[in-house]
Order: structure tokens, then sequence, then C-alpha cells
């Protein structure tokens, strides 16, 4: 069965009514609305939807590099939150495994893309986001305050950038190709020319 992110909000609005939630629409064939929720509030809300709607299951936590903010609120429904510079944003998708209803689409974000990229872990609401945040960490440059051992997960500690960012630039080395070939051994041989052939 599917959410209604309206009835949601209206839910979430009427028992924390101070709390900063905006719908986000989605003109898909999915229909798939989501709620986006300010920082200070990301929390509360979670568990507000576990304990009081049922939500009892993050299935999944993923980031996005939004480095044009107007892309990203293009189907906002409102003007809150909007933001003049480019951020990242992190969406959960929760479930209810007792209504059998869902994906409840939540979603924070950043200040910005570079000093102010943080949001507060949801580890101690829902521990199945613990390798995720870490994830999201390693690939997108989030710091989630509060989680209990982030580090990265995928690329070495030594590693310098955040290779889901949408400016990201891969190296020309290549150093940790086994067997370059194409374009990759064109570009290993311009970084070491003393191995070109």
């Amino acid at each position: 069965m599917s959410v209604d992110a309206t009835d949601i909000q209206t839910s979430i609005r009427a028992a924390l009514p101070d709390v900063e939630i905006f719908l986000r629409t989605n003109p898909g064939p999915s229909g798939q609305h989501s709620l986006l929720v300010g920082n200070g509030d990301l929390l509360g809300v979670m568990r507000f939807v576990r304990d009081e709607l049922a939500f009892d299951f993050l299935s999944n936590v993923t980031g996005i590099d939004w480095p044009d903010p107007a892309k990203a609120d293009a189907v906002a429904s409102d003007g809150a939150l909007r933001s003049p510079h480019g951020f990242l944003e992190v969406v959960y998708h929760l479930f209810s495994t007792t209504k059998r209803t869902g994906p409840l689409v939540l979603r924070a974000r950043t200040v910005d893309r570079a000093e102010n990229c943080t949001i507060p872990s949801v580890v101690s609401v829902f521990r199945s986001a613990e390798f995720q945040e870490r994830e999201i960490y390693d690939l997108f440059g989030i710091v989630f305050t509060g989680h209990p051992d982030l580090r990265r997960i995928l690329m070495w500690d030594e590693f310098a950038d955040h290779p889901m960012r949408k400016d990201y630039v891969a190296p020309d080395d290549y150093e940790y190709e086994p067997t370059p070939h194409g374009e990759v051994l064109e570009r290993a041989q311009t970084h070491y020319p003393q191995t070109a052939g």
C-alpha cells in the first residue's frame, strides 16, 4: 500500500507543531512524494514516524549532490528551505512492517557543499543507518553528527576527495589499475612518461 505524504505531514505537524517539514512533489509516474525535514527536527521526526506511525524499518539511506539548487527545488511545492547555494541531500526510505505500507520518503539537506556539510545521524533511532551513513560520508562528504563510528568504508583513509560529488575529477595517474588499456593507458603514460612505450 502506498503512503500519502500529505497525510503524514499533517500528522507530524499536529504532534510536533514547531517542526520544519515541507512537501516535495514528484511529477514522475511513480508520484512518490517526499517530505523535506529541517536538520534540527530530523531526529524528532524519525522517532515520531517510528513510534507513532509504525514506520519501523529504514531500508535505504542515500546521498544526492545538488550543485545547482534550482534543479533540486524545481518540483518544490512551497518556497521553504530554498538555498542560494548548492547543497548535499540525504534521502531516507522507511517502511511499516506491521501496516505493510511504504515507502515513506524523508529528506534532509546540508547548508552548502563546502563548509557546512553536516546532518544529524539517525543511527540512534534506526541502527540500519550505520553503514549507509558511513558510505554517504565516504562518497559525498556529509558529516553525520552523533554517528558512533564515522569513518571511510569504501575508499582508503588517505583518499582526499568524495567520488560521488558531481564536480569530482578523477586522478590521471591510475596507479591502482592492474592492466591499463585504452584511455586509462594514455593517461598513465602522460602521468608517467618514463614508462611510455
